[in-house]
C-alpha cells in the first residue's frame, strides 16, 4: 500500500510551530494597528470633535503643525493647471521624502484603508475555496496611472478623485450610505469573486504611483538566511506581489539577497510565515548572507 498523503498545511503553520503564533503574526498585527490607527485619527475629529488630524489622505494637517499631502494628487493638480498652495507642496515633499526612506508601496500595506477590505476579500476566497481568477497583467496598473494623469490634463480637474476607492471609503465613513459605498463594494466583490489581489495588485493607479517612489527607497526586505530556505513556498503563498521574491531568493542573474523590486509593499508577511527566518527588514545597503549550520553557502546562480 502506498503511504498516506501528507496533509497540506496552511501557509505559516510551520512558522507558528517554530516561533509561536504571536511571532508568526507580528508584522501583520503591527500593520493592522497602523492602518486602523491612521484611519481613526482622521475620523475622531468629525465623530467626536477630537481634531488631532484635520483633512484626509489627500491633504491633512496634524496638530496644526505638520502638513501632509498626497504627491499623486499634487501631480494631478499641476497637470490640471491648478497650482496647489505652498502648504500642500510642502506636505507632498515631506511624504515623498518619507516614502523614499521606508518604501513607496509601504503606503499600500501600512496606510491605505482599502487594503483592509481587499485582504479580507482574499481571506474569504481562501476560506470559501474560490479558485477561479481572471487574468489581468500587473503592468495594467501603470496604464491606469497614465490614464488618470491624461484625464487630469484633458479635463483640467482631478477627475480620478471622484471615484478613487480610498477617497470613497473616507467619504462613506463620514457621510454614510451612497455612491461611495458602491465603489468600495465593487472593489471588494472584484477581489472576492473575480481576481485574487485584483485591485491592489493589478489595477490600482495609487499603488502604481507609489511604486515609482519605492524604486529608490532605502528600507528593504533582506534575505540574510536565504541558504536556509527549505522551499516550503509559504512566502509566495502569502505575498500580495509574489513575483518580487524569486530573484532575491534564488539569486536570479546574481541578484543580491534583497528584494529590490519596486512593487514590494514591505508588508512583512514573508518574515512572519518563514519558519527558517530567511527574511528580515533592513536597508538596501546590507547584502550580507549569514552562514547556516550544515548548509554549504550557495554560489550565485
Amino acid at each position: 500500500m502506498s503511504a498516506p498523503a501528507k496533509p497540506t498545511l496552511r501557509p505559516g503553520a510551520e512558522a507558528i510551530a517554530a516561533k509561536g503564533w504571536l511571532a508568526a503574526h507580528k508584522w501583520l498585527l503591527l500593520r493592522r494597528s497602523s492602518q486602523l490607527g491612521i484611519l481613526l485619527l482622521f475620523l475622531v475629529g468629525p465623530w467626536f470633535g477630537w481634531w488631532i488630524v484635520k483633512g484626509n489622505l489627500n491633504f491633512s494637517y496634524t496638530l496644526n503643525v505638520l502638513p501632509l499631502a498626497d504627491p499623486y494628487v499634487i501631480v494631478q493638480s499641476l497637470l490640471a493647471r491648478q497650482v496647489p498652495e505652498k502648504l500642500a507642496l510642502t506636505g507632498a515633499l515631506i511624504v515623498v521624502l518619507f516614502y523614499l526612506l521606508v518604501g513607496g508601496r509601504s503606503y499600500c500595506s501600512w496606510v491605505c484603508p482599502v487594503n483592509l477590505l481587499t485582504d479580507l476579500a482574499y481571506w474569504l476566497r481562501v476560506r470559501l475555496g474560490l479558485k477561479g481568477s481572471a487574468h489581468i497583467s500587473r503592468p495594467t496598473r501603470y496604464w491606469m496611472l497614465g490614464m488618470t494623469l491624461l484625464l487630469a490634463t484633458a479635463t483640467g480637474t482631478i477627475a480620478w478623485e471622484m471615484v478613487n476607492p480610498v477617497s470613497m471609503l473616507h467619504r462613506g465613513l463620514l457621510f454614510g450610505i451612497g455612491f461611495a459605498w458602491a465603489v468600495v463594494l465593487a472593489v471588494f466583490l472584484f477581489d472576492l469573486f473575480v481576481m485574487r489581489h485584483g485591485w491592489c495588485g493589478h489595477l490600482c493607479p495609487v499603488g502604481a504611483f507609489y511604486s515609482l517612489i519605492g524604486r529608490f527607497s532605502v528600507a528593504r526586505v533582506r534575505l540574510p538566511a536565504r541558504d536556509a530556505c527549505n522551499d516550503c513556498m509559504d512566502c509566495f503563498a502569502v505575498c500580495p506581489e509574489p513575483q518580487v521574491i524569486r530573484p532575491a531568493l534564488k539569486s536570479i542573474a546574481g541578484a543580491p539577497p534583497l528584494i529590490l523590486e519596486a512593487n514590494c509593499t514591505n508588508c512583512g508577511r514573508c518574515i512572519d510565515v518563514c519558519s527558517k527566518n530567511v527574511f528580515a527588514f533592513g536597508t538596501r545597503f546590507n547584502t550580507t548572507v549569514l552562514p547556516v549550520a550544515g548548509v554549504p553557502h550557495a554560489a550565485p546562480k
